[in-house]
């Protein structure tokens, strides 16, 4: 069921003024960081894979191959993974905060990479455009990739605890989820 609010959350994206128009904000990422707290990490990564291929079968992808929802999979997967680290280990409020900053700084770093060596490059070949120079990936990543997931992150941490906090009473006691 979190997948499935999952996939139709991505498709309430959008851009983000100033930044290149194939980046898009959305929220999918939360009903995963419920699954990660409820049922642990594996939980959270299915309730991605599963939204990603929803995605795929559904949606399509312009490359023909699921670039985007693997970009989109490894996005939450350096997201959750990090915060669900970080709650194991601090069950309280002070571990989400910290899950969230955790998450955040690790997602923007390995997509980073990410697409400076394989995303980016793959969409080009998939596409057929012209290949782009080191300078201008370096220019995108700077300019585009890393700022936006810094931003992604952040937004994505602020609506998480808006929820997270008038919910979180409501777990302990129905899912006997202990110091969420």
């Amino acid at each position: 069921m979190l997948s499935g609010i999952s996939y139709l959350l991505m498709a309430l994206n959008f851009p983000l003024p100033g930044l290149p128009a194939f980046l898009k904000i959305d929220f999918s990422e939360i009903p995963a960081m419920l699954a990660t707290i409820l049922l642990g990490p594996i939980a959270g990564l299915a309730v991605e894979a599963i939204k990603n291929t929803l995605h795929y079968i559904i949606q399509g992808s312009a490359t023909g191959v699921p670039i985007d929802q693997l970009a989109n999979f490894l996005a939450g997967l350096f997201f959750l993974l990090p915060f669900a680290f970080v709650f194991q280990k601090i069950r309280s409020m002070k571990g989400v905060l910290f899950g969230l900053a955790a998450g955040t700084i690790s997602m923007s770093v390995a997509m980073s990479l990410l697409n400076y060596y394989f995303i980016l490059p793959a969409y080009t070949l998939f596409l057929n455009m012209p290949q782009m120079s080191i300078a201008e990936v370096k220019q995108v990543i700077i300019a585009g990739i890393l700022p936006f997931n810094l931003i992604k992150g952040t937004i994505i941490a602020i609506v998480f605890l808006m929820i997270y906090g008038r919910i979180k009473e409501w777990l302990q006691h129905k899912f006997n989820v202990q110091n969420a």
